[in-house]
């Protein structure tokens, strides 16, 4: 029994006998993306998924964004002021955090996809989260768990326990929102039936809105959370994200029964080492120049749980080697064991990762340069003049003009540009991934280049007053979502790697080099200028990249 025959059978509760295959009057009554509702029944278009169910978990990556940016924007100043850690040492532990959270999305990409299904996962990592959010509170709020505040320039370092009891709720809040990360996008996506052209439409334009739910959370903990922090206190400017965390966690499972689910369809990554060794095996076999025959399964789905069969492409032609039906494998059983011959679908899902690699590869320099919104950005806010009347804009909140930026174009995007490029691509979404990644990769270097400009001049303003040596003040959706995540997580950790070296290499004869503490005896303009030049050889790598790559066929 296929896939689709297993969809049509419906049990009823009362025992009544009726067909086992739902009809073709009623085939429209249900999703054709092989969902099914949270009874395991096949999921019905009018009572689950869509719109309905989506903004539930809008609301819970809303909520879940605000717990996360409410600790990340303005986690440089809490080191730097209650752990009494340097500028350099503070941005490492900074980035190095937050390539963490996104490294761990491997994690719930496997579990996810191979075993336990995005609601489960969803559900396991959502509860490590708040856990280390209640953890992280309470360090910040007992006073045991926190060093004595400093007396003039005399800072007490933190003790073994203090240190070990923060780190301790920030890296369960890596290993949760790294669990949760890949899910909640991929979860959403499954709420529509993308082999219906109408749902194909809304799944595009939930993407944006998913984007937008983000910025929105951003925003609140950029500007109130961050406030509360600066002025109210650590305890309650934490204590805040975590009531959050529970209020994301509760809009997701009230709407349980509204959802649509995709089985697991196994380990992505098994099926990944299936195509190699089998290739392998067959290394010296020769592919038939007509591609019907290699090997695969009859009827419309693949063999791999809820996935439709991919087109033969004619690239990585070696991998093809995994699909040869040889004469071994026709007079023997071996048709089930996947390690000796692998579908065509199979061996087309492991050539869209290999074609995905340079494009994501390409990216990570993007997320090196994003890593300093977190970072390096807010220790120049630091000495920067934040005083608008009678009001002092907190560093951390500096970053929020990115966030407002986004809550305005991303409307704008979609109900005013996308239309319009649509015109001129004939493109459903507008304009392709490749070319939107374009785009940003762009704006990444304009970025840094404006950076580096402003830090010129403050660094002119500071000399020329005076202030130099002024002491500084004291401050496969599852997976591919998930390596997508990893290109972020990569960068961080190289921006980490970058900080390290040019703290190393620029302080080489006594000089202070580019980013000491005193940020006003450095040189903060040349690190950013020369992340812009890495950036503008990476765009060069990834222009390259996107005109060799080509889309999967379906």
């Amino acid at each position: 029994m296929d896939a689709a025959q297993e969809r049509g059978l419906l049990l009823q509760e009362d025992g009544d006998h009726h067909p086992l295959l739902p009809s073709l009057q009623d085939a429209s009554l249900y999703t054709g993306d092989g969902s099914v509702d949270i009874k395991g029944r096949p999921a019905t278009r009018r009572t689950t998924g869509n719109w309905r169910a989506c903004f539930f978990i809008l609301g819970d990556e809303c909520c879940e964004r605000l717990a996360y940016y409410g600790i990340a924007k303005n986690l440089v100043t809490y080191l730097k002021s209650k752990l009494h850690q340097g500028n350099l040492e503070a941005a490492r532990n900074v980035t190095t955090w937050q390539g963490t959270c996104y490294l761990t999305p491997l994690i719930g990409a496997i579990l996810a996809d191979s075993y336990w299904g995005k609601y489960w996962t969803i559900a396991v990592f959502s509860s490590i989260y708040f856990i280390g959010l209640v953890v992280l509170t309470l360090s910040a709020s007992l006073p045991a768990l926190q060093p004595p505040s400093c007396l003039g320039s005399v800072c007490p370092e933190a003790s073994l326990l203090q240190n070990g009891t923060f780190f301790l709720g920030l890296y369960m809040i890596a290993l949760g929102t790294g669990g949760i990360k890949p899910c909640v996008s991929s979860f959403g996506a499954d709420q529509f039936d993308d082999s219906d052209p109408t749902e194909r439409v809304k799944q595009g334009s939930f993407f944006n809105w998913f984007y937008f739910s983000i910025n929105i959370g951003s925003f609140i903990s950029g500007t109130v959370i961050v406030w509360i922090q600066d002025n109210s206190g650590w305890g309650i400017g934490f204590a805040i994200p975590t009531v959050f965390m529970a209020l994301a966690i509760a809009s997701f499972f009230s709407a349980s029964n509204m959802y649509r689910f995709q089985k697991p369809g196994g380990s992505p990554l098994t099926r990944v080492c299936q195509v190699v060794v089998a290739a392998f095996r067959k290394l010296h076999a020769e592919a038939p120049h007509d591609a019907s025959l290699l090997y695969e399964v009859n009827g419309q789905l693949s063999a791999i749980e809820g996935s439709r069969k991919l087109e033969h492409t004619s690239e990585l032609e070696f991998l093809d080697k995994a699909a040869i039906i040889s004469s071994a494998d026709a007079k023997s059983d071996l048709f089930t064991n996947p390690w000796r011959l692998c579908t065509v679908t199979q061996v087309e899902e492991l050539k869209i990762l290999v074609r995905m690699f340079p494009v994501f590869a390409t990216t990570i320099i993007f997320n090196a340069v994003y890593a300093q919104n977190s970072s390096m950005f807010i220790e120049q806010g630091m000495v920067l003049d934040k005083q608008v009347g009678s009001f002092k804009v907190p560093p951390a909140s500096l970053s929020t003009f990115d966030v407002i930026s986004v809550i305005i174009w991303v409307p704008l995007y979609d109900c005013v540009v996308i239309p319009i490029a649509r015109k001129f691509t004939g493109r459903e979404k507008g304009f392709s991934e490749l070319q939107r990644i374009g785009i940003g990769l762009v704006l990444s270097i304009v970025a840094m280049v404006s950076a580096a400009l402003v830090e010129m001049k403050r660094l002119e303003i500071a000399m020329s007053e005076g202030l130099t040596h002024e002491k500084a003040p004291d401050a496969m959706r599852s997976l591919c979502a998930a390596f997508a995540l990893v290109t972020v997580s990569a960068g961080s950790y190289l921006s980490s790697i970058i900080l390290t070296l040019v703290a190393y290499l620029t302080t080489q004869g006594g000089d202070p080099g580019w980013i000491p503490d005193n940020l006003n005896e450095g040189h903060l303009d040349r690190f950013f200028w020369l992340i812009a030049g890495i950036s503008f050889v990476n765009l060069l790598l990834y222009i390259v990249c996107a005109m060799r790559y080509r889309y999967k066929n379906v």
